[in-house]
């Protein structure tokens, strides 16, 4: 009967997050419900049920204290902030996702074809004028923490079996996210603020592998904006600006 019962609340809310089909719910409003309820394990049960019904990730530390309404609004208002401000970035892609603790969450995406040459994970030189942008909205944010995650298409190298071509791939991807976080942290960029970089090579794929367009979708570089424990301890006290 407990297991319906939470059930039955997650979908509630899911609903009202949802805006109920009218796409008018604002970050800031998600984050207030995601934040209701007083506590992780309905985060826990949101983050699931939101999962299967839009962007997610599993990024963010499980955190063990409630978080509140009002929090979860200044999250939400924090990250509005910044995904605006990442959007002005040249050659960068923004999304709005949803991290491991029901809290609102920037990913950036970044074309592989613009900052690196065929098979290489030494910048270009419009990469690093792009970069260099978004290291001043990081600064400007250091109380999220950041992720990078390199990834790749499917296709072989030459003269390699699958299996080596995929390790290949994944070398490759792990080698671009870590060209993208050096020049970060050359840029300013706290190193205390990056939690992970990974290279992921031909998984996750955003487009079809079959397509030379879907190919060109697949090789990027993601990077993450997520509430920080720091953030989060802010918002729960009423302090995050």
């Amino acid at each position: 009967m407990k297991k319906i019962k939470l059930a039955t609340l997650a979908l509630c809310a899911l609903m009202i997050v949802s805006g109920c089909g009218t796409g008018t719910t604002s970050n800031t409003t998600k984050g207030g419900l995601l934040g209701a309820g007083g506590g992780a394990l309905l985060g826990g049960i949101m983050g699931n049920v939101i999962g299967k019904n839009s962007k997610s990730t599993a990024l963010g530390a499980a955190i063990g204290m409630a978080v509140g309404t009002g929090a979860g609004v200044l999250i939400g208002k924090k990250m509005d902030k910044a995904a605006a401000a990442a959007a002005q970035v040249k050659n960068a892609q923004v999304e709005q996702v949803t991290d491991a603790n029901g809290l609102t969450a920037v990913k950036v995406s970044f074309d592989s074809g613009i900052l690196f040459t065929t098979g290489s994970s030494t910048l270009q030189g419009t990469a690093k004028s792009s970069l260099t942008q978004f290291a001043n909205v990081l600064k400007q944010y250091s109380d999220a923490d950041v992720a990078i995650q390199g990834y790749t298409d499917n296709q072989g190298w030459k003269n390699s079996t699958a299996e080596q071509s995929a390790q290949k791939n994944q070398a490759l991807s792990l080698q671009r996210a870590q060209s993208v976080q050096n020049y970060l942290l050359s840029q300013g960029v706290s190193s205390a603020q990056m939690k992970s970089v990974e290279g992921l090579g031909e998984a996750n794929p955003v487009a079809d592998n079959s397509t030379a367009a879907g190919q060109a979708q697949n090789r990027r570089v993601e990077v993450y904006l997520y509430a920080s424990e720091a953030m989060i301890n802010a918002a729960n006290n009423g302090t995050l600006q």
